[in-house]
Parts: C-alpha cells; sequence; structure tokens
C-alpha cells in the first residue's frame, strides 16, 4: 500500500511520521485492498488540521479533522477514514448476503 505524508506550512517530523504510520496499521487490518492513503498537514489559523484521502479497490474515501493539536487531529481523521471504511464494508458484505438470499429463494 503507498503511504504518503505531507505538510503545508508545516514541517513533518519523524514522531509525527511514526504516529500517523501506527494508526495506518488499524486501516490494514479492516481491509486488505486498500491501494493508497494521502495525508496532507496544514496549520489553519491557530489550528493544526489534518486531511486524508483513503483509495481501497472501487470507491475511494475522504475525511478532514481539524483540533488544536495535530496529534490530535491525525487521531481523529483515522477514525473517521475507520468509520467510513467500516461502514462500506459492511453495506457491501450486506449486498452479497441479498444477493445470495434472493438466489436461494428464487432459483
Amino acid at each position: 500500500m503507498q503511504f504518503q505524508l505531507s505538510g503545508q506550512q508545516i514541517e513533518v517530523t519523524p514522531a509525527l511520521r511514526e504516529h500517523a504510520t501506527g494508526k495506518l496499521d488499524r486501516l490494514l487490518r479492516l481491509d486488505d485492498k486498500l491501494l493508497s492513503l494521502a495525508i496532507v498537514l496544514t496549520m489553519d489559523s491557530g489550528r493544526q488540521r489534518a486531511d486524508g484521502t483513503l483509495t481501497a479497490t472501487g470507491t475511494a474515501f475522504h475525511a478532514s479533522a481539524m483540533e488544536a493539536d495535530m496529534y490530535a487531529s491525525i487521531d481523529v481523521l483515522f477514525d473517521k477514514l475507520a468509520a467510513q471504511l467500516h461502514k462500506y464494508r459492511d453495506k457491501v458484505a450486506d449486498k452479497r448476503q441479498r444477493e445470495t438470499r434472493q438466489e436461494r429463494e428464487y432459483g
């Protein structure tokens, strides 16, 4: 999986990169078909902002988080992306189960 972490008006320190990489494992446990994750860290009027785009097979998710601390922004961003991914996986699984059920009923 490709992982890109960049900063606008902020330097991406090794500690920030390590923190984000540690959170990445959580997403990889949810789905093994993830293609890429691009995170952009910015400073907006004294607040720390993290924007992320997660690309999986067949779809893409986008989330944004703004907190007073950059580490908290990264945490909230990954929570939002994980929630979106989990919701998508449940939706796909339900669709497959519904199709299988209909095949059994209607032959």
